[in-house]
């Protein structure tokens, strides 16, 4: 049931940005939009507080893009807060994303690194992550602070963990274990 609801507003997403030439812009916006979400702990419990009126929540999600995102990206952002479903934008942005690289019969590649990377950077990533999964992929980077360093990259279900958060575990783990 959640599938469907999500993969329902992520269809209406698709086409209503399809149908406004906005489509690549509205994937980045909601994908930065969740990336936000998912990493601030004071944003997804302001969206999510039963308690907190939803005219504040509103407010807020005004505050934060109005401005900065296409209308369509904000009143969509507003319909979830305002239906009790801010929680699912992550899964409703990574299902608009998905529906955007299989139009263009590709895959999306996530790629997370600590801080923005170059186009040529990208460019071989995209490459080697393609070459790596068999698949045509379309890379989407999200500057995500909590890598530390390196990369983590995730093409559908396959993850490649090369950050250097994953390396210290490791060897915290190797350090406990003797």
């Amino acid at each position: 049931m959640a599938d469907d609801r999500i993969n329902g507003y992520a269809k209406g997403i698709f086409e209503m940005a399809g149908g406004e030439g906005s489509l690549d812009r509205v994937e980045g916006e909601l994908l930065t939009i969740s990336r936000a979400f998912e990493t601030s702990p004071e944003l997804r419990s302001t969206l999510t507080d039963p308690q907190l009126p939803i005219d504040k929540k509103q407010g807020g999600v005004d505050d934060l893009i109005g401005s900065r995102a296409t209308p369509l990206t904000v009143g969509v952002i507003q319909l979830l807060v305002s239906q009790g479903r801010a929680s699912d934008i992550p899964a409703i942005a990574s299902a608009v994303a998905g529906a955007a690289a299989a139009s263009r019969d590709k895959e999306v590649a996530e790629i997370r690194s600590a801080v923005p990377l170059d186009e040529a950077t990208v460019a071989r990533l995209t490459a080697a992550l393609g070459r790596a999964t068999g698949k045509e992929v379309e890379a989407k980077v999200v500057v995500d602070p909590s890598v530390i360093g390196g990369l983590i990259a995730r093409v559908g279900d396959t993850v490649i963990d090369g950050s250097i958060s994953k390396r210290v575990d490791s060897v915290r783990q190797a350090v406990k274990a003797t």
